[in-house]
């Protein structure tokens, strides 16, 4: 159980599993296992950040081809009862049969016998109906808790929770971040109606200019100095901030420095109040229309 002061979501109950409290901020993956960083590097890393309070861990089959998940496998070793853990299998591999392989592939990659949650990575050509039935059977065969989806907008999902399963879809995993607000217009009022908590990926922006252009924009410098924060924890606790004084989102940045997985954890810590907010807000407006979902 989260100490009740810690910013949290509520994965909300349903027929098998009872509501769950996870911390509003886990730890990412993606290029783990790519030797772009030694791999004990990794696994610190992550187990760090277990240390610090981030227990939910995100992977996905295709990360490095399976690379970052067997990482996240060695960081868990003896402490698996420690993590909330995610994975995600690619649209051709949900199908009745294929999903089954590649759920188990992924479990002995991570070196485990279930999965916390279990999402379809983004839509493919496998019929929605098809990858509920297996994904169901996985829960009933005790290899995932829940599952959901990744990369779904508003015509996707509507479409999903049409279906008999779909309501059962735990969260919906895009990317946001201070510079990337399409979700606002449309998706995330929908995920709000439906109770569905948001799960963002790249929510410091994706490595390379658009992360530079957003941790040096003066506005970021500005509110992040006036606050004693780095400008990543900013975005962070902009990115899990309440709407509507309710918080339903969870940030999933990735980390290898341990200073970085510490100032992550430290941005748990961050209250934006409404003057902030505001000054984001006009730097960063949101958008007025629907705009096509933002996918890296």
């Amino acid at each position: 159980m989260l100490d009740a002061s810690t910013p949290h979501i509520l994965l909300p109950a349903n027929a098998h599993e009872s509501a769950q409290q996870l911390p509003a901020i886990g730890q990412g993956t993606w290029y783990m296992g790519e030797g772009l960083a030694p791999r004990r590097d990794e696994v610190r890393a992550l187990q760090h950040g277990l240390e610090l309070g981030l227990t939910l861990i995100d992977t996905a089959e295709m990360y490095a081809d399976g690379g970052a998940e067997e990482v996240v496998g060695e960081a868990l070793a003896d402490r698996r009862d420690q993590a909330f853990l995610v994975s995600k299998v690619y649209p051709w591999n949900a199908g009745r049969d294929s999903a089954i392989a590649a759920c188990e592939r992924s479990l002995k990659r991570l070196g485990t016998d279930y999965l916390d949650l279990y999402l379809l990575h983004w839509p493919g050509n496998i019929p929605l109906e098809e990858t509920l039935e297996v994904f169901e059977r996985l829960r009933e065969q005790g290899k995932i808790r829940r599952y959901g989806v990744s990369n779904f907008d508003v015509d996707e999902l509507d479409a999903l929770t049409a279906l008999p399963g779909g309501a059962a879809c735990a969260v919906n995993q895009v990317l946001y971040h201070l510079g990337s607000r399409g979700i606002e217009h449309s998706l995330r009022p929908l995920m709000q109606r439906l109770g569905m908590p948001l799960m963002a990926y790249c929510p410091l922006a994706q490595a390379g200019k658009l992360r530079r252009d957003l941790f040096g924009h003066p506005v970021v410098r500005e509110v992040a100095d006036g606050l004693g924060i780095t400008p990543a924890q900013l975005l962070l606790a902009w990115a899990i901030r309440p709407i509507e004084g309710r918080r339903n989102a969870i940030a999933i940045p990735k980390a290898v420095q341990p200073q970085h997985v510490e100032q992550n954890a430290g941005a748990l810590e961050v209250e934006l109040d409404d003057a902030t907010l505001a000054r984001l807000d006009e730097a960063f407006p949101a958008p007025s229309k629907k705009v096509a979902l933002d996918i890296v």
